[in-house]
Parts: C-alpha cells; structure tokens; sequence
C-alpha cells in the first residue's frame, strides 16, 4: 500500500527518496544490512522537538553481510524447501515464477532452471555460495490418442509427507481435502480461519499515520476499525461452523520491540537508504525505528502467531483504505474518490526477489500450492465485497501489482503480511476512510437494518463488510467442497 501521511493509500509505486535509494542499492546486489519492506512508504510520524540536533559521531560502515535480507528478517533456511523435492514440473515452476510470484522477470538473476530442476541461489551478496537445488516432477503423460504433452502448468495438489510420524509439511489444508460440508448453511464447518485486524490502533494509531480527525468530530482509526468489523465478522463465520481466530484482539502491539529497542537497526536502515556517509539526527533514528516497530515487528511477530500457534487454513487481513488527504495533516480534506480491491500475494520486483529471505517466503508459498488457492478465495470474496459495499474497483496504474485474472478487484502484490503467513491469505481492501460518505457513516457505527445519513439510506458498513467477507469464503468453500453457492 502507498501511504500518504497519516493515512494509506492503494496508489502506484511512488518511491521517497531514501526508498529510491534503497532500491537501488538493492539492485546493485551489494550485501545489505537490511532490505526494501515490499509495497510500504515511509510514514511521516510527528517527531518529538526535544530531541538533540544532528549527530557528531562518524559515518558508521556497512559491514559485509552473508545473507540480503529484508528489514528485521531472520536468516534464511533453505531446509523448508526440502519437503517439496519433485511436487512440482517444469513447466508448472515457470509459470508460478514467471507469471505469479514476480512481475516477470525477477527470477532471472537468482534462478538458473534446467529441465529437471532449478538452481536457486541462497545468498545473492555471495556468488560463490552453494545453491539451492530443487528437483522437478515430471511432467504429465500425454492423453491417450492424443499424440501430444499437455503443456498446462501443474502446482502442488497435496503436500508430500514427511518422515514416517511427522505432520505435513504445511499446516494448512485446502478445501478440497476437507470433504463436504453437511450443509450449504454450514459452509465452513470445521475450516480454521484467523481474522488479522489490520494495524494496532488505540494510542498507537497516531505514530503508525491510521489517524485524522475532522474537526470536534471522534477520530478515525484504521486499527480501531479493523478489529471491530473482526468482531462483527466472527460470528458470521462460526455460525456457518468455522472454528475462528483473532490475531489480536486488543489496541496493543503483539511485538515485544518497541521503538527504543530498535534504535541500531533504525541507524542501519537509514544507511542503507541515505548512503553510509549520511550524517543522521537522532529525530530521524527515532522515527525510523518507530516505522520498524509498527510496520515491520508487528507484522513479522504477527506471521510468527498465524505460522507457529494459530495454524489456520487460511488468514483474512482485514483493512480499510485511504487517499491522500492534502499537506497539512492538521487540516485534512476529504478525497471524491471510494473504491474496493483485494490483494494476493505475488507480483516481486527485482529487488524484493533479490533478498534472500523474500525468495524463500515466496517460493514455500508457491511449492505449497498456496497461490492457487489464495486466488480462488480472493477471487470470490472480492466479488461478493463488490456486490455488498457496491464500491468501484480499484485500478493499479504501476508495476508493483499485476492482475491475477479477469476479476477487476483482484490483484497480486507483495505485501509483508501476505508473504510471511505460510498459508492462504485473503487481503481486503475496501472503502476509503477519508471520503465523506464513509466518514459520516463511520461516524454512525454499527446498527442493524438501515439508517438515514447525510440524505440518504444505508445499511451499516461495518455489515456489509463483513457479510461481503463471510458471502465469500462461503461461495469458495462451497463449491470446492462439492457444493455450489
């Protein structure tokens, strides 16, 4: 998401300067201390004017690192691959890189494939490091009489088994291995589902930019309404028998590292992104780490909660958008515009694939067919979000999304979120809070049936949300389980 200050935007890939940079040192291949956060700006927090002026000490060196990683990203272990050994043909592993997990042309540099199998490089800052080495399955026997291959792209269909005694190698299950619902009405029996509540909210909201406020009118928090329509959706979901998990259900950061724990790599990145000569002030260390406490922590101490603990078959990533509200965040304006759209994972630059760790998330993901069946369940909660809300969809005009199919309101994109929960994400991105319609209906809140505001009738929008989410996973649990909607 482009994220305008104090508040996000779905806009196209509008670099700062220091993310400019960023990129660009990336693309370099040089050894990074740490990476580009894909899809995310900066947010301009307010900075505390107590704080000293620039620093006098030294410009501090980039050391040689083993590992390019993205910020606040573990080392890679390139071990989780091993389960996946021969899940996959050739022709199915090009086209989940080619025309899914990058924009394109991403892998070139770090995937060398062969006919039965890719070399995947480890380390991109170290090109004596041995690679990774991934065998292929074979391709499909031709039909019979038919004198020809099929040249259809296979994926994964079902996890291959570990050592004899050890669970799968993914946690999740597809639909279709669930077998049928007893009902149409109990859609979702036994189907484990987290809700992730975008954000954090409460006293949070302020620094993390989720936050304005017109006039005397209550402020409007992004991670304030994202749990409350969690809320309001989970009971939706375990009435047609899901078994349903909040993420988090208070306005406090799941994270243990606050700001003041992050100053060094907060030093860091800002080196990387300035250059190793920048002279930093120490207001801008602070809101560097601020960005990585809120931005980067949360949501990888988030994945650590959905991956280790929580376990779903598939995530929900609830959000609301936002446009850019003028200069003076002390002053907001309203935007004309109000518009839908849900994200799929995929769609990696250049740089973002060249991080080790980014590499190996994308490609555990797609060796666990995960792709596949992200984008039938986006695919339909993005449907029935459009018939719900009634909002227009929203069009990507840069290169950091793609289309997934011929459903206008998907996309695939690489977010945080989306990439570090190993398992089916849905990514919901509907209205934008600072439009005029949607702040005197936020004003509101939640009611049953219908009310007059501002002249006209609506139903509530916390509602119809939440019944476009839970209208969705039906359709697709329905009819992957041998129902039809």
């Amino acid at each position: 998401m482009k994220h305008p200050p104090l508040a996000h935007s779905a806009a196209g890939p509008v670099l700062s300067n220091g993310n400019a940079r960023r990129r660009d040192f990336l693309k370099t291949g040089a050894a990074a201390v740490t990476g580009l956060l894909a899809g995310c700006e900066r947010s301009a927090a307010p900075v505390p004017s107590s704080l000293p002026g620039p620093s006098a000490a030294p410009p501090v060196p980039l050391p040689e690192k083993l590992w390019n990683l993205s910020e606040l990203a573990p080392p890679p272990d390139w071990d989780l691959l091993e389960p996946w050994q021969e899940s996959i043909t050739a022709a199915g592993f090009r086209h989940l890189v080619e025309d899914i997990l990058t924009e394109g042309t991403a892998f070139w540099s770090t995937v060398e494939q062969r006919p039965e199998r890719a070399l995947i490089r480890r380390s991109t800052t170290r090109a004596d490091f041995p690679r990774f080495e991934l065998r292929f399955a074979p391709e499909p026997a031709a039909a019979a009489g038919s004198g020809a291959v099929s040249t259809r792209p296979a994926v994964p269909v079902v996890a291959p088994e570990v050592a004899v005694g050890q669970p799968s190698a993914r946690y999740w299950r597809k639909a279709s291995e669930m077998g049928p619902p007893p009902s149409p009405e109990r859609a979702l029996q036994g189907v484990r589902i987290a809700l992730d509540p975008g954000h954090i909210g409460g006293a949070w909201a302020k620094m993390e930019g989720r936050w304005y406020q017109m006039g005397e009118a209550p402020p409007v928090m992004e991670g304030e309404l994202t749990l409350k329509t969690a809320q309001i959706l989970r009971p939706l979901l375990e009435a047609m028998g899901a078994i349903v998990m909040l993420v988090r259900e208070t306005h406090e950061p799941l994270t243990s590292q606050k700001p003041e724990a992050l100053l060094r790599e907060a030093r860091e990145s800002l080196l990387v992104s300035q250059g190793p000569s920048a002279i930093l002030t120490e207001p801008q260390i602070l809101r560097e780490a601020e960005r990585l406490f809120y931005r980067t922590s949360e949501i990888r101490t988030r994945g650590q909660r959905v991956n280790e603990v929580l376990q779903p078959d598939l995530v929900v990533c609830l959000h609301f958008n936002a446009e850019s509200w003028g200069s003076d965040a002390g002053k907001p304006v309203f935007s004309t515009a109000n518009h839908l759209h849900v994200i799929a994972h995929g769609c990696l630059d250049t740089a973002e694939f060249s991080c080790d760790d980014q590499r190996l998330d994308v490609l555990l993901r797609g060796l666990q067919g995960i792709p596949e069946e992200e984008i039938r369940l986006c695919d339909a909660v993005a449907r029935q979000l459009a018939l719900t809300t009634g909002l227009p969809p929203y069009t990507y005009t840069g290169r950091n999304a793609r289309k997934a199919n011929d459903n206008p309101y998907l996309w695939l994109r690489n977010l945080l979120a989306n990439r570090v929960y190993h398992c089916p994400v849905v990514f919901t991105e509907p209205y934008v809070m600072n439009n005029q319609e949607v702040f005197d209906r936020l004003q509101v809140g939640d009611y049953p049936g219908e009310r007059e505001i501002a002249g006209k009738r609506h139903r509530s929008l916390f509602q119809d949300y939440a019944k476009g989410v839970a209208g969705g996973l039906k359709e697709a649990m329905l009819a992957a389980r041998g129902q039809r909607f």
